[in-house]
């Protein structure tokens, strides 16, 4: 038994904090930004979940391999997030491709950018945000 206060809870208090931070974020954007913009992203969105849940998969296989007592809870709870990522995803792309919104990303005829976009391939994406924000102040 754990006594209150040891290495042990705090460990379990921040990975049960983190996870939550964690399922939030992932639910907020990519689904939400399919969903907006389907219309363009649709023909290409499942091939990139499914590289995702094989690449998941993978780290679950690998998880269970470096701790075989508890394959279990790990393989059901990789599942599980797999299962429901692949349901939000389905369900994002059938929303977008139902709306009748504007998308609210723009695309040109060409291989043209805008600066935010181009900062964030060169500085990375949180670079150009911090820099467009301050921009605009």
């Amino acid at each position: 038994m754990l006594a209150l206060g040891s290495e042990n809870d705090a460990i379990a208090f921040l990975v049960a904090a983190g996870i939550v931070y964690e399922i939030i974020a992932k639910d907020v954007s990519s689904p939400q930004t399919c969903e907006l913009n389907a219309k363009k992203r649709a023909p290409t969105l499942m091939k990139w979940v499914h590289v995702g849940q094989v690449e998941a998969a993978a780290f679950i296989g690998i998880a269970c391999w470096f701790q075989p007592k508890h394959a279990k809870p790990i393989l059901l709870g990789g599942v599980l997030a797999m299962a429901i990522t692949e349901i939000e995803y389905l369900y994002a792309k059938q929303s977008g491709l139902n709306s009748t919104e504007e998308p609210t990303e723009e695309y040109g005829s060409g291989n043209e950018m805008n600066s935010t976009t181009s900062q964030a391939i060169e500085g990375g994406a949180t670079a150009a945000l911090v820099s467009s924000a301050v921009g605009g102040l």
